[in-house]
């Protein structure tokens, strides 16, 4: 069984034949998904995914590239949104300065401010980090966002940077970027990172892992992060299969 902690099957790159990917991906192999919003409009589609199917669950949140957008009305409403039946997380959030789509001051007070509503609904988080390393652990040190615990999407953070994660209860996820040729830093951050605070995922429909880069991507090519992180580590695919289900479960309050 494999888990994709990290999914966007409510984006519009899916609206023609969301229903035949999402088939062929649970036949592929695929039992739980973990789809991640990125504002309002996202969270409710979220939950209705996760409604409509059996093996999809819902994170609520807000992009920090949307940071702009939010008050606190907004922050109300993912109060209310993550009551729903199988919301399991806060998320994504966090800060991105590689884009300038929101003021870096602004993210930094709505992460917080999203942090403090996870640890009130004892919620873990998903954080979106780029190019923001030391403020955004930062923030989760400030904000006591270990009693919340979570996982960094998509690490795109150092060896050196690792450390800090795990010991402030952070697992970290890994997707397709693992399987390019460039990819020599998250290579090294999954040699150096336990299998025990490790999780996969697709970001689908974006980071195709080879051969498929380019391309869009879905929960059905997640095998291909699996088999490559079974190569870095020296293991079978079966047994990253199952340690990164278990682990998820587990982040997420999934039973087994």
């Amino acid at each position: 069984m494999l888990f994709d902690s990290h999914a966007h099957y409510d984006d519009e790159k899916f609206d023609a034949d969301r229903h035949e990917i999402l088939k062929g991906v649970f036949e592929s192999g695929v039992s739980r998904i973990v789809n991640a919003a990125s504002d309002i409009d996202s969270a409710r589609k979220s939950i209705d995914l996760a409604i409509k199917y059996d093996g999809i669950y819902a994170s609520v949140g807000v992009h920090p590239h949307y940071a702009e957008q939010m008050n606190e009305e907004t922050l109300k409403e993912l109060e209310k949104l993550a009551s729903a039946e199988k919301v399991v997380a806060i998320g994504e959030i966090g800060l991105d300065y590689y884009y300038a789509n929101s003021d870096r001051e602004k993210q930094r007070y709505w992460f917080a401010r999203q942090i403090d509503l996870a640890l009130r609904l004892k919620l873990p988080i998903i954080v979106h980090n780029r190019d923001a390393n030391r403020d955004t652990l930062d923030i989760i040190i400030s904000q006591n966002a270990r009693d919340a615990g979570g996982v960094f999407h998509c690490y795109s953070g150092s060896v050196e940077m690792l450390s800090e994660v795990l010991d402030n209860n952070f697992y970290i996820s890994v997707g397709g970027i693992v399987t390019f040729k460039n990819a020599k830093k998250i290579i090294d951050v999954v040699r150096y990172v336990p299998v025990e605070r490790l999780l996969v995922e697709t970001d689908c429909p974006y980071l195709a892992p080879e051969p498929f880069r380019g391309k869009r991507n879905d929960s059905g090519k997640l095998r291909y992060i699996v088999e490559k992180i079974a190569e870095i580590k020296e293991t079978s695919f079966a047994d990253i299969a199952e340690r990164t289900y278990a682990n998820a479960c587990e982040l997420f309050r999934i039973p087994v």
